[in-house]
């Protein structure tokens, strides 16, 4: 039977929670065995609270990456693939024009035809990034994954009204938008013409607002009397929550000729 010092020894014995644990033991040695520590600690609440934070704070901090690296994927790693469907639009494109089975256009029309995503409309230029985009007929997802599309309801290049293309915010597509200024220079190649735009406008509008698509664009219902270019894509870098427009007006067309350099390319649009 314990005695009540021995007791309150034991009990004085007992670490308290949190308090470092020294045992002690044994090690043999070549002079025979020595005591040596060895240190433990019993956890706390507070320390079960710290090692949690700790390894959500790593699950946050991985799971953040991986968004990051999809982000980056889709603003950076689609730049392969959009140049490798450009290049096949691009030949798609070449072919259509060239072949003389295929009757040119009567000429462009006051609309797009009515079903999106059918056909090519043509080559859309900005000379002060030194790019260039087959143009798709449609706004669809599928149609503008990997090229700028042509809003079907709205104008035909050169024609009254307002030819609106929509694009991804990404790098091989829209992506340097917003450093558009006015009378910077967008040009437009089809079959039969150039027409060269200049800017004359930018402004940033919530996803909703698709007046800026409309003939003349912020007023919907009213007649037409310029030929306009209308370019829309998501804003700010990185999400879509806003778009960014950017409106230019015809200052010039001529007709393309195949049998000269670069087709009659106008000086304008070259970079």
């Amino acid at each position: 039977m314990k005695t009540p010092q021995a007791a309150t020894a034991a009990e004085e014995a007992q670490p308290k929670r949190g308090e470092r644990v020294v045992k002690l033991r044994p090690e043999q040695t070549g002079d025979g065995y020595k005591s040596v520590y060895s240190e433990l600690t019993r956890p706390t609440l507070g320390s079960r609270i710290r090692t949690g934070i700790r390894v959500t704070g790593e699950l946050m901090i991985t799971f953040g990456l991986v968004v990051l690296l999809f982000a980056g994927y889709e603003v950076f790693g689609n730049s392969a693939k959009v140049e490798n469907e450009q290049d096949t639009l691009a030949t798609q494109l070449d072919e259509q024009w060239n072949d003389p089975t295929v009757a040119p256009s009567a000429g462009p029309t006051a609309k797009a035809p009515a079903a999106p995503g059918k056909g090519l409309v043509g080559r859309l230029y900005i000379p002060k990034f030194d790019m260039k985009w087959v143009v798709v007929d449609g706004v669809r997802p599928q149609d503008i994954r990997y090229a700028p599309g042509h809003y079907p309801d709205t104008a035909q290049p050169g024609r009254i009204g307002n030819f609106s293309v929509a694009g991804h915010r990404i790098r091989k597509i829209f992506w340097r938008l917003d450093e558009l200024k006015t009378g910077d220079v967008i040009g437009v190649e089809t079959r039969n013409n150039w027409y060269v735009y200049k800017v004359t406008a930018s402004e940033v509008v919530k996803p909703n607002q698709v007046e800026v698509v409309a003939p003349v664009p912020g007023q919907p219902g009213k007649k037409a009397t310029k030929a306009m270019l209308t370019l829309t894509t998501c804003n700010p870098k990185y999400n879509n929550y806003e778009r960014l427009i950017v409106h230019a007006e015809l200052v010039d067309s001529l007709k393309r000729d195949p049998t000269l350099p670069d087709a009659g390319k106008p000086a304008e649009m070259k970079a």
